[in-house]
């Protein structure tokens, strides 16, 4: 178990007749990310707030940085820090304000908390701004902010609920940036998103919530080849040819060997169909015929390598 900064077994919760968490796994190695993937409602902030000891599970177990969830809170919570969704920050108070207050409460001296506060100022691009108040931030660097708050103390692991939700494309590259840092430095992370792109380029293993359970867990790449390396992506030229291709592509999608449903992505308002193929130009070809002989139906085709928004289609049927 010290191999690992969290280590879920078995968690349920439900809230009334609402079964949110059915029973699920997690194992984040220590200095390692883990994406937690799954469309609105799945039930990743649920797990999130477990894991912190916000909420209590209705069975299971699990521990975090070494220490038991239900016995050990305040162990826990001594290594653990929290992101949420948005910004938690105090808009009146300047950012070295902001975090020479968080070195107080978390037990440092005034010179310490200083030191701390002018060393995350500097790694987070902040010490500019210093001494503005965080009022008259960006919202990156408002997120920023945020997030080096939640490192005073070191923890030694990290959950971030969604925490590049709403950001620009730079703020939020500057952020894997950070996260990057955070994983090569030991510290265990959990990371929700709806991101996929995020997952790809940061998590060393992505789980897939679905319906309450783990529906797959494994390496990006892994996880892609369970829907083939390649995909066929076609536009189809009218409703009436998507209407007569969609069975069609069932069909040569499930001859595969799998059942449809986890080959075959379907797109009906954007007349789309995507299929596995081996990526050849034989096997697009045979494809093309089999599904249009006519030449007719398809209007446009793509060949492209599999990615975690097709993982993510095929195991939930949810847009990402």
């Amino acid at each position: 178990m010290d191999d690992f900064g969290i280590h879920a077994t078995a968690l349920t919760k439900s809230y009334g007749a609402l079964r949110v968490l059915d029973g699920i796994d997690l194992a984040v190695p220590r200095g390692s990310v883990l994406a937690l993937l799954g469309p609105n409602g799945a039930g990743k902030t649920t797990t999130v707030r477990i894991l912190a000891t916000l909420t209590e599970p209705d069975s299971g177990t699990a521990r975090v940085a070494g220490h038991d969830t239900a016995s050990e809170r305040t162990l826990v919570r001594r290594s653990i820090s929290l992101t949420g969704q948005f910004a938690a920050v105090d808009e009146l108070q300047t950012g070295a304000e902001t975090l020479r207050m968080m070195g107080r409460l978390c037990g440092l001296r005034p010179r310490a908390a200083r030191a701390r506060a002018d060393e995350l100022l500097e790694r987070f691009g902040l010490a500019e701004a210093a001494g503005r108040t965080a009022k008259s931030y960006s919202g990156g660097m408002r997120r920023r902010l945020d997030l080096a708050a939640s490192l005073v103390a070191r923890p030694e692991v990290i959950f971030l609920d969604e925490p590049t939700s709403g950001l620009d494309p730079r703020s939020r590259q500057d952020l894997w940036d950070l996260v990057r840092e955070l994983r090569a430095d030991g510290t265990s992370v959990l990371l929700t998103t709806q991101y996929l792109e995020e997952a790809d380029r940061l998590a060393d293993r992505v789980a897939v919530l679905a319906g309450g359970r783990i529906a797959a867990e494994g390496t990006p790449a892994e996880l892609k080849s369970r829907v083939a390396g390649h995909r066929l992506d076609l536009t189809l030229a009218s409703r009436d040819a998507y209407d007569a291709l969609a069975p069609r592509a069932a069909r040569l999608a499930a001859g595969r060997g799998a059942p449809a449903t986890e080959e075959l992505t379907l797109t009906p308002e954007e007349l789309g169909l995507s299929l596995p193929t081996d990526g050849s130009a034989a096997h697009v070809r045979s494809l093309l015929d089999a599904l249009d002989p006519d030449h007719t139906a398809v209007d446009r085709f793509s060949v492209r390598g599999a990615t975690l928004d097709d993982v993510f289609l095929t195991l939930t049927g949810a847009a990402p």
